[in-house]
């Protein structure tokens, strides 16, 4: 059995050399090759029966013979559901459950930085300018709502650590009926959407990127939050119409924003984006840990001999949902 990892340049989300070794050393009588490219993808995939890679094109795919399974090292497998994807038999894990805790922190670290207006006086700092915010726009996130959009592994790790800080928080999912998690006090139907917009001081899109979800969030839904509140988005850039959250961020419609997803990645040196003095821009780093990798292996080594024995896998994608 051939099991190809791709590995291009210096993309976080894919794995390093390092752990290919390790993998060999686990699994002897496996055959593992590298691509550093897509076209090695494509000179490659016909040999292989297991992907570990976070994205595939139409035309790898068609070349693909003997692919069976491809293992995502992120939680988002977007790139992959492709039409041809969809209707073939590969079957598709992530590594969902890996990014929460990290994702958790990064949230609430550009929460912070937001309502505490951390991010003006690190702009002020850089021109040695002691300026004082305008302290009535410093609040507290004690007693104040957090909504969330989505609730999955990054959803409930983000409320969490909200409800620690003394938040309140509610959220909407898919399966509004399933049982509620530990410091989540209202769980609305997707169709709850703009009441949570309406009474949430901070909003979290935490959602997968699906064909329900893409622009889920425009101009008409961010007029219906507080304008003291803040938009932060570590799922998908295609959640959020990015022209329209531009325009309104400077009409001061809401508060501020904290992205670390977009549409196009990077961001464009021209997005309006990047001078808003109300937005935090990150790039794409929020499920990122120093020990991102040895967990993923961890998963993925753990689905390899569930694989061979024939058993079930951790983590299956529905091709059809989107996650």
């Amino acid at each position: 059995m051939t099991v190809l990892v791709a590995i291009y340049g210096d993309d976080p989300w894919n794995l390093p050399p390092s752990f290919v070794e390790d993998l060999r050393g686990q699994f002897p009588h496996l055959k593992f090759v590298q691509a550093a490219n897509e076209q090695e993808v494509l000179e490659q995939i016909g040999e292989a029966d297991v992907g570990f890679l976070g994205r595939l094109g139409d035309e790898a795919l068609a070349r693909a013979g003997r692919l069976v399974w491809i293992h995502s090292p992120a939680a988002g497998i977007g790139n992959l559901l492709f039409p041809a994807m969809l209707a073939s038999r590969v079957v598709i894990t992530n590594s969902r459950g890996l990014h929460g805790p990290a994702m958790a922190e990064h949230v609430m670290g550009v929460t912070l930085a937001l309502s505490r207006q951390l991010h003006a006086a690190i702009r002020a700092q850089l021109g040695h300018q002691w300026v004082r915010a305008n302290l009535s726009e410093v609040r507290m996130l004690r007693g104040r709502q957090m909504g969330i959009i989505g609730l999955g592994g990054v959803g409930t790790a983000v409320a969490a650590a909200a409800s620690a800080l003394g938040m309140r928080v509610v959220a909407t999912r898919r399966h509004a009926d399933r049982p509620r998690f530990a410091g989540v006090e209202e769980v609305f139907p997707p169709s709850g959407l703009a009441r949570l917009l309406g009474t949430s001081d901070v909003v979290v899109i935490a959602a997968p990127h699906t064909h329900d979800t893409r622009e889920l969030i425009g101009s008409q839904e961010i007029r219906l939050m507080k304008r003291e509140a803040i938009l932060v988005n570590v799922a998908r850039g295609r959640l959020v119409n990015e022209a329209d959250l531009a325009r309104e961020l400077g009409l001061g419609t809401i508060a501020g924003a904290a992205l670390d997803v977009f549409e196009h990645e990077p961001l464009a040196p021209s997005s309006p984006l990047w001078d808003l003095p109300n937005v935090v821009i990150t790039p794409h780093t929020s499920g990122y840990r120093e020990d991102y990798w040895k967990g993923a292996v961890e998963l993925f080594s753990e689905n390899l001999r569930r694989f061979e024995r024939g058993d079930l896998l951790l983590n299956v994608v529905d091709k059809e949902a989107g996650y």
